[in-house]
This record gives C-alpha cells, structure tokens and sequence, in this order.
C-alpha cells in the first residue's frame, strides 16, 4: 500500500527549530526550506508527499496548486483554512494517508477516518534523519533490525489495530 503523507505546512515551519529561523526573516524563504528538505526526503522514501498552506496571503511565487521538485503544494482558498483542507483529505485518503500536523483538531480528525498520525517535530526529526543518511560519503551498513537472540520476553498486552495501523505507517518513514 502506498503511503500519503499530508503536511500541515505553517504548522511543521512554526514547530521546527529549523524552519522557523526562515521564518522570523522570511515565510518565503522558510516554505522554500521546508520544500528542499522534503525533496531530499523524497529521494530517499518514494512516498507521495502533499504540502498544505493557509491561502489567505498567497505570495506571487506559488500558484493554488502546483509541483515543486515531486512535492505537491497546495494553498487553502481564501474562504477556508488549510486545516480544512487536510481533514477533507485525510477523509478520502483514510488508511493510505500520513498527517503531519501538531494541531489537535487535525489529528483527532484524522485519526477517527483511519488516518495514521505523527506530531511535526518528530517528523522533522525524521526528515532530518534522512538527509543525514543521503549526505554520508561512506556506504552504510544496512541491518535487517533482526538479531538471533533466546531471550524470552514473556506475553505483552496487544495494542488496538487502530495503533498497530499507526505503527506500521511510521515504521515506512
């Protein structure tokens, strides 16, 4: 199954660390950043990645909806927020889609149509992880996370399917 990710985009610039040292200079500069970091990403896990911004104060540079390096961007109109946006999203994508967003109202929505979620600073983390691992020089050694071991564990509470679901989904980043 292929996965969706769809990022609330102010939010994960507003979140980030990075992203939000553009922003204090430039939101132009800083969705710029975000695109490029995104794009590298990308070259490394093939997802579909889609970008929401709040429209309301579209610049001249990006159109409504457009393709910048294999991210999709799309700006909210200006009768809706991006917010919006991304919950009629997550409805129709349901089990395919990843939500990005820190925003509570978001993710209980997104959860409850059977979308996976993951908080924006974690998914930076991971995005960061990723470029990381592209700008090594050296050939990593890949493990296959499996080591041969008789160590017992014992039994373990099962988690719902619904978190199961989620777990699989962010073991894809």
């Amino acid at each position: 199954m292929s996965l969706h990710i769809i990022i609330d985009g102010y939010n994960l610039i507003h979140q980030s660390k990075t992203f939000s040292e553009f922003n204090a200079s430039d939101i132009e500069s800083a969705r710029d950043a975000l695109i490029d970091a995104l794009a590298g990403y990308k070259r490394l896990k093939a997802h579909k990645i889609t970008v929401i911004f709040d429209g309301g104060n579209t610049v001249s540079g990006f159109s409504k909806k457009e393709q910048r390096k294999g991210i999709l961007i799309r700006f909210s109109s200006n009768r809706e927020s991006a917010d919006h946006v991304i919950k009629r999203m997550a409805a129709k994508e349901r089990e395919k889609a990843l939500v990005v967003s820190s925003d509570k109202e978001v993710v209980n929505y997104a959860e409850s149509k059977g979308a996976a979620t993951i908080s924006s600073p974690l998914f930076e983390e991971r995005v960061h992880l990723a470029a990381s691992y592209i700008s090594d020089d050296a050939d990593p050694v890949i493990h296959s996370g499996w080591a041969p071991t008789t160590k017992k564990k014992g039994p373990r509470r099962r988690l719902s399917k619904r978190h199961r679901r989620n777990r699989i989904k962010l073991n894809k980043l």
